[in-house]
């Protein structure tokens, strides 16, 4: 009988460092889901009994209890909202994780804060109508159901890499409670037929006008014989014309809670924006240039100062505009605690409740913003400075336009819409004619046989088509999930 045989000295202390490889790598992936989780616990920990110390409400449970609830809102609208704007410029290699981290930190704060302004509508965006059907205390219950099932969603989203809105997420709760609270009468149809319409225009607009910059740019400048002098004559009036669209959209979207300029205000300001960005960016770009060769990648860099200036305003507009998804519905609750204890058309929002938005957001983004920003920025399709900036600038125009026409749209679907629409492009214009031999499974006679026969026209995918299935999915079922989920919510507390 054979002796056993016995392992060697160095392969057991191989298969040890393995193990405690192998355990150490697990820890690191454990302690990555559980210090972000623990900081959030914190923050709604603080805010829970920062909110219940004495002096804020004559009711504190319900202020509480909504606070972590829009704190934790607050906290998912970080998550996945805002990579929408950072996403592009770190795809494009503009700026790493963490310097956009920073930047979009600082200035969704500073939007929340000092453009979020001090009213909002209890309702959000009109989509139910309450009157003597709901009663106060089902007002109450009714958002805290709506918020909370907003930001459930918003989490399940970011968890399957989702970039979805939080404006439709919403107004999905708001809709599903409002209709468990006192039926489908309280519903306003028309606004929901213009959010639905919104799916379709928002993501389309978003990446024809991305398709279009981007077009204009590679047949002018990237593909011009002489792209130094190509660069020299249309970047500045490209950075002008971005310095005009951003003017106009600070004018009607980012500001507008703190400043209302009339129409021909607005006109002018992006006209002398137009005219100074132009006169300031000639000599920059000469300046620029002077060191570059006649390559197209040493074209990139001159978009790289207008696409960080445009990705910080847009994070500013953000934060002033959807900072009200995390806290109005707080807002509206806390309306109603006052001395008239009725349901008010439109409410102030105390500082308090805003700093709870600001910051949220701004922790959401640190703590769990990266993933979704690796999404947008480089996973759907593969962005560089000039893609990242039509990305950036079409965000601004596409609302600027829809505003105007009065159509609904969502900054999550255009901005999404406009890398489709950049990785789509790029699918048309780069090889489409070209021909691969697909291997049969049959021998030919002749080489040339083999080569006719099987000669089939491909076109190499630029865009991975399972984020373009996921994220439009998640689109489409957005405001349906959260409708449902707000009303078995809402449910649930009444029968508690």
């Amino acid at each position: 009988m054979n002796a056993p045989t016995r392992k060697k000295p160095e392969n057991r202390y191989i298969n040890d460092l393995r193990r405690l490889s192998y355990i150490q790598q697990q820890s690191l992936g454990l302690r990555a889901y559980i210090v972000p989780i623990g900081l959030s616990v914190i923050f709604l920990a603080i805010v829970a009994l920062l909110v219940g110390g004495e002096g804020f409400t004559k009711s504190p449970l319900i202020v509480i209890v909504a606070a972590v609830i829009g704190g934790y809102m607050a906290l998912n609208i970080g998550a996945n909202d805002v990579a929408n704007n950072m996403g592009p410029a770190v795809g494009g290699k503009v700026l790493t994780i963490t310097t956009a981290i920073i930047i979009a930190a600082v200035c969704e704060s500073a939007g929340a804060l000092l453009a979020g302004g001090d009213v909002v509508k209890t309702i959000s965006k009109g989509i139910i109508s309450p009157g003597q059907d709901v009663s106060v205390i089902d007002f109450r219950y009714l958002m805290m159901s709506a918020l909370l099932a907003a930001a459930l969603w918003i989490n399940l989203a970011t968890i399957l890499s989702a970039p979805v809105s939080t404006t439709h997420s919403i107004v999905g709760g708001v809709l599903g409670a409002g209709i468990a609270a006192a039926g489908f009468d309280l519903v306003n149809w028309a606004t929901v037929g213009k959010i639905a319409a919104s799916w379709v225009i928002s993501p389309v607009f978003g990446a024809a006008i991305a398709a279009t910059l981007l077009y204009f740019i590679k047949v002018n400048i990237l593909n011009a014989t002489d792209r130094i002098e190509a660069a020299k004559k249309w970047v500045p009036i490209l950075i002008a014309l971005m310095a005009a669209a951003f003017a106009a959209y600070m004018g009607m979207k980012g500001l507008k809670k703190v400043w209302k300029p009339s129409t021909g205000i607005i006109i002018l300001a992006s006209l002398a924006s137009f005219v100074a960005a132009w006169l300031l960016a000639k000599p920059y770009i000469a300046k620029r240039t002077a060191t570059l060769k006649n390559r197209k990648k040493d074209m990139y860099c001159l978009f790289d100062l207008p696409l960080l200036i445009g990705v910080a305003l847009l994070s500013f507009a953000h934060g002033a505009n959807d900072v009200a998804n995390a806290v109005g519905p707080l807002a509206a609750i806390v309306s109603t605690l006052g001395d008239s204890g009725e349901i008010a058309a439109k409410v102030s929002i105390p500082v308090w409740v805003m700093a709870i938005g600001a910051i949220g957001i701004a922790l959401g983004l640190a703590l769990f913003g990266p993933k979704l920003i690796a999404v947008v920025g480089e996973k759907i399709t593969r962005l560089n400075s000039p893609r990242a900036y039509c990305v950036a600038l079409s965000a601004a125009v596409t609302v600027l336009i829809a505003t105007t026409l009065g159509l609904p749209v969502s900054s999550t679907h255009i901005a999404v819409g406009a890398v489709f629409g950049v990785g789509f492009l790029r699918e048309f214009l780069e090889n489409p004619n070209k021909r691969k031999v697909r291997p049969g499974h049959k021998l030919n006679r002749t080489a040339a046989q083999a080569f006719s026969s099987r000669r089939v026209r491909t076109t190499r995918r630029l865009v991975r088509r399972k984020f373009v299935f996921s994220i439009v999915t998640a689109w489409l079922v957005t405001v349906p999930v959260t409708a449902c989920l707000a009303a078995l919510i809402f449910y649930f507390v009444q029968f508690l």
